[in-house]
This record gives structure tokens, C-alpha cells and sequence, in this order.
């Protein structure tokens, strides 16, 4: 994340001549035309850089959009209708399942838009426009400035910045670093509240191969679910639902290709990944290789046994925790991958290496000795303290809020400390008051899909994973009265803990909440446990984790701005930060290993292979396994005959990413994005040409769904289908697109039978 050295260095480097990798990279897309364009145009791009990103006018940008902030969807109607993963929606369609009603298993698809359903808190951002704002944000900041006055200094340019593009709250806008914070941007957009859920699968076909086959490829799951996006009568932005509300108008929309694919064609993912470190030196890659993720991986692997205990006994147990379970589970196997890659791939190795060289190359200038010299010893000396409290930060996190009753009682800290007042800030029982209120409604989720049996048994297990792990003298209090009153029982503490706090039940918070007070929650062993871990963490392992951060801080920021000086012949693409982004490569086969070829495509014959109705993970659903069987494919079938699953791209992506279209050449959508691949686990550290892969569903099978499987042909009806036919190498057909109320053309060459196309 950086320019080069200092602001004089980052407009020295644009200007050089460079040579991208067309494969590795998430970048921005106001930075296109200048930085990506014409590799992308060799590629088999057909779009100019404005079509991509342009402020004045309807680009791909207005198609895409970040959902929840946590995953990525598109427009495919000119009725705000939007497509993303099952696995993004999952909690959305777990919360509207009963028992009776269970549409999580058996799929959902709205016969009307009346039919559609609500989901409070739910929202879309669109972007409006991005800005470089390095040159405000570090004017007049010097190498000579201190640390702790250039970062107050940023941060207050930064909410400065961002409050004045929300323009009175009509925009959502902030200003994010980049390279380490060498480079500063200004992202502004449209937040939707409105947000219904249009459909979704049955999760056997949304889910297929569950966890077996999270992050592996061949894979043949169908995961897709479709919301909507509303606006007000003037097709502005509302902060909720309202029942006037009306289908949003999006100003570009995708048009969806049955052609298919080819290896070798161009394909371009747009969306907002989450989070990469690329620039994480070796002793960071180390301290996540043998500290981090060791602890993540054994935290949660106890978390989902025990979890899945008690689902596999109580199918409603089961529906309740079933959101919770994928969400954790995901990333319990990632980390358990990215270790494996890291191993195998000798990562660290790798960096030590670059490190190396960079030493060298410092040394050998004395402007750049002065100016890099103590870099990459002040980052091992940060990371070497870091150790020492990491893992209790990692305890606190994975262990501690882990636990349901754990995370409830951090809710009710505001109320706490309004009662109670901090340093000069007095007591103020109306704010506390205040802070109840607005717990109601989260307390009414919380107890939703709750069961405290299962918790206590999470509670004692971790906790005591927790007391055991983490070194003595890091321990929270309370793990002293756990050794003195209970004899070092966890189980016994747990059984006590949750026999006594009324954050149990949900008719006991609710009574507490209708009149608060702090003598309450100071005698809630569920909240005294919470505040034991809270306040000895904020009191014992943040400061000196703070202090060491703060030196790393800068330590990083000046690794980077080395590593591009030095390397002026690289184009490197910024970290993921959870900003819209844009990756470009081609439909590619691999080898996973020796003597194993990956195709770059699955069929539904491996549905029916995979199939094994007492395995909860790979049942078929009656209907599908008869349409399959008797290939009853319609207009989505390849022009091999088959029906296409999934299918894989070399693109560059990571978590956020989720729910991505894989748009071709011309614009057209042929696919969503859902997940990488096993052998590149470490993708989000280093990069891999050769492993790193995109998994995504085929659009032709998600529509196939739709249509054939769900019985919703009118949605499918709704979209803008383009069918160019097996060889686009000849007529044109238009397809409408709806931007600003006006229907404009694309055109795409095709040729059907020897005759020009319809006009769709």
C-alpha cells in the first residue's frame, strides 16, 4: 500500500514505462484507462475505459454494487433486481425459515413483487464517483513530521473529506489509504435500505458439497440468491422500507449471455474484496504461519463440532444455527489452507528472499540508506513484541466472543458505562435509558436462533481452552476466581455462569432492558466475565499492542514506498480494502499437482456423480435429479450438449468478492464469482500465477435454476438475454439496457443459423 519515496516519488513512478501483470491485481477502476487498458484490450476486452468507469455517465460501475458491506452483487433488470452468491444471502433466507415454512431448504422464488421480502438492516451501496485525495490529505506532511501528529493529522483530513462529500447526509462517503498510507481516496455512494429477497435455491442445490468442497475445485454448486433494490416515487435513495417504495431504476444494468465460454476468453471480475496483505513482510506471514492461524483453526474447529452436536440432534436447532455455523466454518477451513499453501509454497522463504534483496539495494545508496535504512529492522523488532501479546488477542477474539453470552454482554457495555460515567464524563442515567431502547431490537435477533444450552457448552470449552493457552500473566481476573472458587473448573464456572446471568433468556433481558440499572449487570457473572476479559485487555494487551502498531505503521509505510522505488518496472495494484475494484484475466485450466489436470469447467453429470442422499452435503432434490436425468436442459444447454456448472478464471480475488459478476469482453454477465481454490489458499498473502484460480457459477445453470428447477421464468424474463450463438463472429444484435429511463444499444456480433439475429 504506497507511492514510491514521498509524493515527488509516487508521480516519478506513474510516469515511468511499466509492464503489469495482467493476472495479479485488484484495481481501482477511475485508474483504468491509464494503468490497465490496453493489457486488457489484448486480453479480448471490447469495452473503452468510460464504459468501465465514468462519472457523467452509465458505466459498469453503476451495475455493480457492495451488499450489507460484506459482499458484492449486480443489476440484471432494469427493475433493480440483483444478483449475488446463495452463501451472501444465506442469513437473509435462514431468517425468513420456520420449521414449518423452511425455505432455506426448499428454495424461494417470488411469484410477485408483492411476494418479495423484507429484510431490516439489509442495504446496497452504488458508487457515485472515487477521487485521489493524496495530495490534500499529506499536504504539507514531511518525513520530518512526527508519527503520532501525521496521524492525527491524516485522520482529520480524512472525516473532513468525507463528511463534506455527504453533502448533508444525501451520500455515503470516506476517504481510504492505500500502500501503507501513501496514497489517499475519496469514495462516494448511494445507500439503498430497501432491500427484498426476490429468490433462492434449495440450499442442497445453493450448498452443494458444503464444506467437503468449500474451497476446492471441480465444483458444482448452484450459489445464487436474487434481492431487489428499492427507491422512493423519484428513485432516490430511502433509508428502509416503505410500502410506496418503488423497484429501483439502476442506471446500468448487465445483460446476461447464454454463449458460454471458451479457455482463453477474456473475463473481468468487478466488486469489493475485503481485505489482502501482499505487503505483509516475512515476520508477519511467520506470526500468522505459527501463532494466528494455528489458534483461529483450533478456536474454531472446537466452536463447530460442539455446534454441530447439537444440530445433527434438533433439526430446529439446526435451521437456528445454521447461518452462524457457514459463517464461522468458512473461514476455519481458509485458514486451515492458507497454512498449508504457506508451507508448501514456502512463502516465507520467498519474502526473506525479497527482503534480502531489498537490503542490498538500500545499501547501496546512501540517500536511500538514510532515507530506508532501519525499515526492516524496526519491523522485525515490532513484530518480535507483537508475539508476546498476539495470542492473547487472538483468545479474546476467537475464544471470548466466541461465545454468544460473551458477545451479548459486550451490548451491553454503553449502558454500563452511561450508569456508571467515564474520567470526566458524569453518570447520565437518561443516556443509559437510551442505550436500552436501542438494544430491543437486536436482543430480538440475538434470541432468535439462540440456544443456551448449546452456548454453555461452547462457553465452558473455549473459556477453558482460553485459561489454559494464553500466558498467565496476559489472563483476565476472572480466571483467577475460576481457580479459587471452582478448583480451575471451567465446566463448573460455566455451570454457574449460566444457571445465574439473566442474559440467558431472552424474557429476562427484556425485563433488565425495560428498566436498566448498573447495580445489575455489576452482579451479572455473565457481564462480570465480559468486563473482566474487556477491561484487562484494554488495560494490559492493547497499549503495548498499540505502541508496537504504531511503529510498524511506519515501518510499512516506508518497506513499500522502498519496494516501488526499487521495483519501477512493476505496476503493483493496492490491497484489498473492501473498495470497489475491478480484476482482468482469461478462463483458464490448471495443475493442481502431479499427474492431476483440472478442466476449466463442471457439468451437471458431476451433480449426479457427487450425489449421496444420506450425506446432508451432496443430496439432489427429487425434481433436479429427474430434470438432469433426463437432460432436460432447454436454452441453457452448451453448444456440447451439456449443462455447465461452475467454471474457473486465473482473475485476482478474495472475500467481498463474493457474489462478483464475471462479465466477458462486450459487458455481458456469464457468471458469478463464489470461490478460490485450494492450492492458492495463500492468495491473499502472495500471489500465484500458475495456482491462483476464481471459481464461479455459470450463469447458464443459475438461470437454468431459475427457470427449469425453481418454476420463475418471469424473472428470468425480466433480464436482458443475449444469445450470440456459438460463433459471434458475424451479425448484430442489440440488447436493451436501461440507463436513466432511456434505452440505449449494445452491440455484439453473433451469427444463428446463418441468420441475423432478433432484436431482443
Amino acid at each position: 500500500m504506497l507511492k514510491r519515496t514521498w509524493l515527488c516519488g509516487l508521480l516519478l513512478a506513474l510516469l515511468l514505462p511499466v509492464a503489469a501483470r495482467a493476472d495479479e491485481g485488484m484495481w481501482l477502476p477511475l485508474l483504468v484507462k491509464r494503468l490497465n487498458q490496453a493489457d486488457m484490450q489484448k486480453k479480448g476486452l471490447k469495452l473503452t475505459a468510460e464504459e468501465i468507469y465514468d462519472v457523467n455517465n452509465a458505466s459498469l460501475k453503476d451495475a455493480v454494487v457492495q451488499l450489507g458491506g460484506f459482499c458484492t452483487g449486480e443489476f440484471v433488470s432494469k427493475q433493480g433486481l440483483l444478483l449475488t452468491n446463495h452463501h451472501c444471502g444465506y442469513d437473509a433466507i435462514q431468517s425468513h425459515s420456520t420449521t414449518q415454512n423452511n425455505i432455506l431448504q426448499n428454495g424461494f422464488f417470488a411469484a410477485t413483487k408483492q411476494d418479495e421480502l423484507q429484510n431490516p438492516g439489509l442495504f446496497v451501496d452504488i458508487l457515485v464517483r472515487m477521487e485521489d485525495v493524496t495530495g490534500k490529505v499529506l499536504e504539507g506532511i514531511t518525513p520530518q513530521t512526527p508519527e503520532l501528529t501525521r496521524a492525527a493529522t491524516i485522520q482529520q483530513r480524512q472525516r473532513e473529506l468525507g463528511n463534506a462529500a455527504k453533502e448533508n447526509g444525501q451520500y455515503v462517503a470516506y476517504v481510504r489509504d492505500f500502500f501503507g498510507g501513501n496514497e489517499y481516496y475519496l469514495f462516494v455512494y448511494q445507500r439503498f435500505g430497501d432491500v427484498r429477497l426476490v429468490g433462492a435455491p434449495p440450499e442442497a442445490v445453493g450448498k452443494f458439497g458444503g464444506d467437503t468442497d468449500n474451497w476446492m475445485w471441480p465444483r458444482h454448486t448452484g450459489d445464487f440468491s436474487m434481492f431487489r433494490v428499492y427507491a422512493d416515487k423519484n428513485n432516490k435513495p430511502t433509508a428502509s422500507y416503505a410500502a410506496d417504495n418503488q423497484p429501483y431504476v439502476p442506471k446500468k444494468h448487465l445483460p446476461v449471455s447464454l454463449q458460454g465460454i471458451n479457455e482463453g476468453d477474456f473475463a473481468m471480475v468487478f466488486g469489493f474484496p475485503g481485505r489482502t496483505q501482499r505487503f505483509l513482510p516475512a515476520a508477519g506471514l511467520q506470526m500468522t504461519l505459527e501463532q494466528s492461524n494455528p489458534a483461529r483453526i483450533k478456536l474454531r474447529d472446537t466452536r463447530l463440532k460442539l455446534w454441530k452436536e447439537d444440530m445433527d440432534r434438533d433439526p430446529a436447532l439446526r435451521l437456528a444455527y445454521s447461518s452462524k455455523y457457514a459463517n464461522i466454518a468458512n473461514y476455519w477451513k481458509y485458514y486451515i489452507g492458507q497454512n498449508e499453501g504457506m508451507k508448501r509454497l514456502k512463502t516465507v522463504d520467498q519474502k526473506k528472499a525479497e527482503e534480502a534483496a531489498l537490503a542490498q539495494w538500500i545499501a547501496a545508496d546512501a540517500t536511500r540508506t538514510e532515507q530506508y535504512g532501519t525499515v526492516l529492522n524496526d519491523i522485525n523488532q515490532a513484530y518480535a513484541g507483537l508475539r508476546e501479546y498476539n495470542l492473547s488477542s487472538q483468545y479474546v477474539n476467537e475464544a471470548a466472543f466466541g461465545t454468544e453470552i460473551v458477545t451479548l454482554a459486550a451490548r451491553m457495555l454503553p449502558i454500563y458505562m452511561a450508569f456508571k460515567g467515564t474520567g470526566p464524563v458524569a453518570p447520565d442515567p437518561a443516556a443509559a435509558r437510551k442505550a436500552a431502547e436501542d438494544l430491543k431490537a437486536p436482543v430480538e435477533e440475538h434470541f432468535k436462533d439462540y440456544s443456551a444450552a448449546t452456548d454453555k457448552k461452547v462457553f465452558a470449552a473455549l473459556m477453558n481452552l482460553y485459561m489454559q493457552d494464553v500466558p498467565k500473566e496476559q489472563l483476565p481476573e476472572v480466571f483467577q476466581t475460576v481457580q479459587k472458587q471452582y478448583g480451575g473448573s471451567m465446566q463448573k464456572y460455566a455451570d454457574y455462569v449460566f444457571a445465574n446471568s439473566f442474559l440467558t433468556s431472552k424474557a429476562k433481558v427484556d425485563a433488565f432492558l425495560a428498566a436498566p440499572t448498573q447495580a445489575k449487570l455489576e452482579a451479572d457473572p455473565g457481564f462480570k466475565t465480559y468486563y473482566s476479559i474487556y477491561t484487562n485487555y484494554l488495560q494490559n494487551i492493547l497499549p503495548k499492542m498499540q505502541g508496537l502498531q504504531a511503529s510498524l505503521m511506519r515501518a510499512n509505510r516506508l518497506y513499500v514506498a522502498a519496494l516501488r522505488e526499487k521495483n519501477t518496472q512493476k505496476v503493483y495494484s493496492p490491497d484489498a480494502n473492501s473498495t470497489i475494484r475491478l480484476s482482468y484475466g482469461t478462463v483458464r485450466a490448471y495443475k493442481g499437482r502431479d499427474a492431476v489436470n483440472y478442466q476449466y469447467y463442471t457439468t451437471a453429470q458431476g451433480i449426479l456423480e457427487k450425489q449421496d442422499n444420506s450425506n446432508p452435503e451432496f443430496v439432489v432434490p427429487q425434481k433436479e435429479e429427474q430434470l438432469l436425468t433426463g437432460k432436460d436442459y432447454g436454452r441453457f444447454a452448451d453448444k456440447d450438449g451439456t449443462l455447465h456448472v461452475a467454471f474457473i478464471t486465473d482473475n485476482d480475488i478474495t472475500g467481498g468478492n463474493s457474489g462478483s459478476p464475471v462479465i466477458n469482453g462486450r459487458g455481458e454477465l456469464i457468471g458469478l464469482a463464489f470461490d478460490g481454490n485450494w492450492e492458492a489458499m495463500t492468495g491473499d498473502l502472495a500471489y500465484d500465477p500458475e495456482l491462483k484460480r476464481c471459481i464461479n457459477a455459470d450463469i447458464r445453470y443459475v438461470l437454468w435454476c431459475i427457470e427449469k428447477l425453481g418454476g420463475a421464468k418471469h424473472i428470468v424474463d425480466e433480464m436482458t438475454i443475449v444469445d450470440n450463438g456459438p460463433n459471434p463472429n458475424a451479425s448484430t444484435v442489440s440488447a436493451p439496457n436501461e440507463v436513466d429511463g432511456k434505452t440505449q444499444k449494445i452491440k455484439v456480433k453473433t451469427k444463428k443459423k446463418g441468420k441475423e439475429a432478433a432484436t431482443i
